[in-house]
């Protein structure tokens, strides 16, 4: 068995009324909750999955059709507010996930790669014990329970009593629950600013989306359902080849020997992951050195660069390359178009690729829908919808463009809500640290 964890059992952040209260101490699970075993049997009950890091969902919601069967009466019944561990790894929760059950209906998981248990809630809020579950505090505790690779049927094998000897830290005294309470409340109320915050990111998303339909003509139509006043009397659009309009389709190489040459500096290498759906994903960069780079030097990123995915499941994503990636390079999965500015701005053409209507001749070339690659043929020969003149383009392109920057800040407060919880949580929850 690997080092046990250890809690310092004093958090760092204490609501004033409960300071004096007393301090803090660790009680097993065990003592705070009971394994469920009650099974469907006979019993209508609704089945349920789960989704690591939302929680139970119900299989018809989550797969569009129930997976149950005739093994529906072997699976667990679930009460309103009892935990579904799902002994699977996910990247977020590689000792699996812990959901709670918020519904009213009656529910059941599967008993093959479920464990489930009920808080007993004179001892413990069944709110407090799920944020501690979302900081992973099983998963750090069961961690020196699971054999690398020891899988039962694709599960981790894992034993209820380890489970349920899992030490979780608890407020002491008669005020406790309410100490747990207020906690919980806090933590809700914070969730609930970032589901609305998170509402508002998907809200403009939507709205831009439907405007793009407005500002381009539909399919067989030569104006769009909307156009800026100074131009209502102009003539019609036309659909045009994207190839004549361009001086550069055409994508990098990835180095002999891969990822072993790429540098902690240098000139940066833009792969698939760092181009978004009209964004540019600078989190995770590479570098070549210069000696690479000089092998490369006919796919050498110009601002206004149009980036697109041609390969992979990211393929269709595209976005403008501006002052942060100018002078860097591209691999093979990633395409340069680089627009002729007199006749096709750059903006717009990135605003047509991502839309609808610039998606549907991406699968257009994919056999069968697999979306599995792009040549410069295909490529060079997308039909661009335009308007006539190049103002038009441009008042279009700052247009959509607005939005996107409109778009970014609200996720940026979006992230930083999360960031903001994840250091509430660690300031309200004692630290857990390996023995």
């Amino acid at each position: 068995m690997g080092h046990q964890s250890k809690v310092t059992v004093e958090p760092r952040l204490r609501f004033p009324e409960f300071v004096e209260t007393g301090g803090w101490s660790t009680t097993e699970l065990r003592e705070l909750a009971t394994l469920v075993a009650e099974r469907v049997g006979s019993t209508h009950c609704v089945p349920f999955t789960v989704v690591s890091g939302v929680g139970l969902v119900s299989q018809v919601d989550k797969l569009g059709r129930t997976i149950a069967g005739n093994s529906l009466k072997n699976y667990i019944v679930l009460e309103r507010d009892d935990f579904a561990y799902n002994k699977s790894a996910t990247k977020a929760f590689p000792e699996g996930y812990i959901a709670r059950y918020v519904g009213n209906q009656r529910a059941a998981v599967p008993n093959s790669i479920f464990t489930c248990f009920r808080a007993d809630n004179k001892k413990i809020v069944p709110t407090y014990l799920d944020y501690l579950f979302a900081s992973n505090l099983h998963g750090k505790w069961l961690r020196n329970f699971i054999t690398v690779g020891a899988r039962a049927h694709g599960s981790l094998n894992v034993k209820d009593a380890d489970l349920m000897a899992l030490p979780v830290p608890l407020p002491k005294g008669p005020a406790s629950l309410q100490e747990q309470s207020k906690i919980a409340d806090c933590l809700t109320s914070l969730d609930e600013v970032i589901v609305a915050q998170g509402r508002k990111v998907e809200s403009l998303r939507t709205y831009k989306r439907g405007l793009v339909q407005q500002l381009f003509p539909r399919v067989g139509e030569t104006c769009p359902r909307l156009r800026f006043p100074e131009f209502r009397h102009a003539p019609p659009w036309a659909t045009r080849q994207l190839g004549p309009m361009t001086s550069k389709v055409g994508s990098g190489l990835t180095p002999l020997g891969g990822d072993k040459n790429y540098r902690v500096e240098g000139r940066l290498f833009m792969r698939s992951q760092n181009v978004g759906w009209g964004e540019l994903l600078l989190n995770d960069v590479a570098y070549i050195d210069e000696e690479t780079h000089r092998w490369f030097d006919g796919t050498e990123i110009r601002e206004d660069d149009v980036l697109l995915n041609i390969t992979g499941a990211s393929i269709g994503r595209s976005a403008v390359a501006d002052s942060r990636v100018v002078g860097g390079n591209v691999n093979q999965h990633v395409c340069i178009i680089r627009a002729k500015v007199a006749e096709l701005n750059p903006v717009l053409l990135n605003q047509f690729l991502i839309s609808e209507r610039g998606q549907r001749q991406i699968d257009d070339f994919q056999a069968g829908g697999n979306r599995q690659g792009l040549n410069f043929a295909q490529i060079r020969s997308f039909e661009i919808p335009l308007p006539p003149t190049g103002q038009e383009q441009l008042r279009i392109a700052d247009c959509l463009s607005s939005f996107d920057v409109a778009v970014v800040a609200e996720s940026k407060k979006l992230d930083a809500l999360k960031t903001c919880k994840m250091g509430l949580m660690q300031q309200l929850f004692p630290v857990q640290e390996e023995a």
